[in-house]
């Protein structure tokens, strides 16, 4: 059965081209969407103030699906704050660094945990609990800054961010844009975030290896190891040496706890999220009744607005190109209205079914196309602001190719974060560089061929996962 095309399905659709135009020149596309949004809702309702008043509505409808992930983001990152104030990080590391006896051991050490870490504290924070705790130890065995800041690239920016399998922030720009459950989307990630992951660091451990042999990083400097040092050191007087150790094994119990809850309540999506936010609530408050004592009521509201600046800082943008993407499904009726054709399942879905008519699409096509899509919207050097349209596009491509649609949505996820994230675009690398002491643009071009090897196993493998 044909599917009614209307002007607004061509205008969703030039402007899903254009704001890829605009990413690939590395320019902004916040402006893009709210005009896209304004022409969608002038042209359905025909009237100036419902238009006006449209661009207005799109973003609170964004905004209010995407708060719960904001919220925890920036929760995590103020506990994360007080966790860096007290001098609790330096005490919940310090274990592993006996590990930590050769380059090697270095750099999957600091590439494990850093993983392991970002899944419950962003990557973000764990760049400075691993840079201010582990980078010192890394150097003083022989690995190099450089080695160093791809390790926490790696694992933290690209596998951690891709799959966001606790926090779920990723899956759930993603699911919504492409009218999945988060659920779907985290168990088609599973597979394609580890062949991704293994793919990448093996790679880039083989590379650095080679050129640390060739004596490239010879003449490296480590200061670093001592400027982390003394930044450590105002960091020791808030709490005593047994307070700290104490807290040190208490919060990673009951990140623990969280995790065997999730499994046995079966809790996920929102209820997850919730669980890990509240949790992370109550750290923040206890830590910091135990630091600042009397202090603590003024305290605890600073490390909140710490992470509040922080969250909305990284989601400013999300905002409006998230608002023009809900457009195109669920989203249209509850923001504009019901303007479009009775039998529309959607605008994506509409074009979904017409492109099936017209392109003969197929597994490999649809695969390649959501790579090459994920990594274009990864451009802006966010990570974030593109999956939407990842999302967007993998339901547009599903519905042509008649399944596929949590493998596809997964893949474009991965690719544009992968790219956008933290591990090649300059302007997202500056955390690691900064903390590490090298240079954004080499860091980027070290991680260049990891991860475009990565990219082409991981799209090859979705092919026969579709």
């Amino acid at each position: 059965m044909g599917v009614e095309l209307t002007v607004l399905h061509w205008i969703y659709l030039a402007f899903i081209v254009l704001i890829i135009g605009f990413m690939i020149a590395r320019k902004d596309t916040s402006l893009v969407c709210i005009v896209g949004i304004f022409l969608l809702a002038a042209t359905a309702t025909h009237s100036l103030s419902a238009a006006i008043s449209g661009v207005f509505n799109s973003f609170i409808y964004a905004i209010t699906e995407l708060l719960p992930t904001i919220l925890v983001i920036s929760i995590i990152v103020a506990m994360s704050k007080v966790l860096t104030s007290t001098g609790i990080n330096d005490v919940m590391i310090s274990p592993f660094t006996r590990f930590i006896r050769t380059p090697g051991w270095a750099y999957w050490t600091i590439g494990i945990l850093m993983m392991v870490i970002s899944w419950f504290f962003w990557p973000s924070p764990a760049v400075a609990l691993m840079g201010a705790v582990l980078l010192p130890v890394a150097i003083r065995v022989g690995l190099p800054a450089l080695g160093a800041a791809m390790a926490m690239n790696l694992f933290g920016h690209g596998i951690a961010l891709s799959g966001d399998f606790v926090i779920q922030g990723a899956p759930k720009l993603t699911a919504d844009a492409a009218g999945l459950p988060v659920a779907d989307v985290i168990s088609a990630s599973i597979p394609l975030v580890f062949v991704m992951g293994v793919a990448t660091t093996i790679t880039a451990f083989i590379l650095l290896r080679r050129d640390m042999k060739k004596g490239f990083f010879a003449n490296e400097e480590h200061e670093i190891a001592v400027t982390a040092d003394s930044a450590l050191e105002k960091t020791r007087q808030l709490l005593s040496g047994q307070v700290k150790k104490m807290l040190a094994i208490i919060i990673p119990v009951l990140f623990v706890l969280d995790v065997v809850t999730m499994f046995y309540l079966h809790l996920q999506g929102g209820e997850a999220t919730a669980l890990i936010g509240g949790t992370a609530i109550f750290i923040l408050i206890l830590i910091s009744i135990f630091a600042h004592r009397q202090e603590s009521f003024e305290e605890i509201t600073n490390y909140f607005i710490e992470g509040f600046q922080f969250g909305f800082k990284v989601f400013g943008p999300v905002i409006p190109i998230a608002a023009f993407f809900y457009l195109g499904d669920a989203g249209f009726v509850k923001i504009i209205g019901e303007y479009l054709p009775k039998m529309s399942q959607g605008i994506v879905n509409d074009l979904g079914v017409a492109l099936a008519h017209v392109v003969p699409l197929n597994n490999e096509i649809g695969a390649m196309t959501l790579t090459i899509v994920g990594a274009i919207t990864g451009l802006d050097g966010s990570g974030f602001s593109g999956i939407s349209l990842a999302g967007s596009v993998a339901h547009l491509f599903a519905t042509a190719i008649g399944g596929g649609a949590a493998t596809l949505t997964a893949l474009g996820q991965i690719a544009a974060i992968w790219v956008g994230g933290g591990t090649l675009v300059p302007w997202a690398l500056i955390p690691a560089a900064a903390i590490c002491g090298v240079d954004p643009f080499e860091l980027a071009r070290r991680n260049l061929i990891p991860v475009a090897v990565g990219l082409v196993i991981t799209t090859i493998v979705a092919m026969f996962l579709i």
